[in-house]
């Protein structure tokens, strides 16, 4: 799959299948998340594969936002360490991103579902047993599509200035 292609076609999925994603695809989304780029090469992401419904469930509890995480049949949590690296949300932002795209290149569907820095960031950690000296940023659902939803994007007139903010 051609990459541009993929940034453009990607879409947040919120409804899925229940057929499985198979360990393989799992290994592959996580083999992209951990080739993501990082300050001094300080990797400073773990990742928790969530294949446990009951476990899925409980954050669909805890995480407003993240409500479809309890039917989606497979979940990837991103912890980082402030430890490690200077910019950990960043990169761990970072390894999201290709995991997305690696999902979807493989025909899979997923979602960012926000944890970072909301008030159900210290509960969802304490259901996935994370350390507190380590940061949840995100977990991502993952699944076989059950929705394709299309939306467009703004112009790159709209976004764009050249060396200054707001010069054309």
């Amino acid at each position: 799959m051609d990459i541009l292609q993929a940034i453009k076609d990607r879409r947040s999925i919120r409804k899925y299948t229940p057929e499985p994603v198979s360990e393989e695809q799992v290994t592959q989304i996580l083999e992209a998340g951990r080739w993501a780029p990082s300050r001094g090469n300080s990797q400073p992401w773990k990742f928790i594969v969530i294949n446990d419904e009951q476990i899925r469930k409980e954050l669909a509890d805890v995480i407003p936002t993240g409500k479809f995480l309890a039917q989606a049949p497979q979940g990837i949590a991103v912890v980082v360490s402030p430890k490690l690296s200077k910019h950990p949300e960043q990169e761990g932002a970072a390894a999201i991103q290709n995991m997305l795209l690696a999902a979807h290149a493989l025909g899979l569907g997923t979602c960012w579902i926000s944890v970072c820095g909301t008030e159900w960031a210290e509960t969802a950690s304490q259901v996935l047993g994370i350390p507190d000296e380590e940061w949840l940023i995100s977990v991502v659902s993952i699944g076989h599509l059950a929705e394709t939803p299309e939306k467009g994007r703004k112009g790159l007139d709209e976004i764009t200035f050249t060396n200054k903010y707001g010069l054309h």
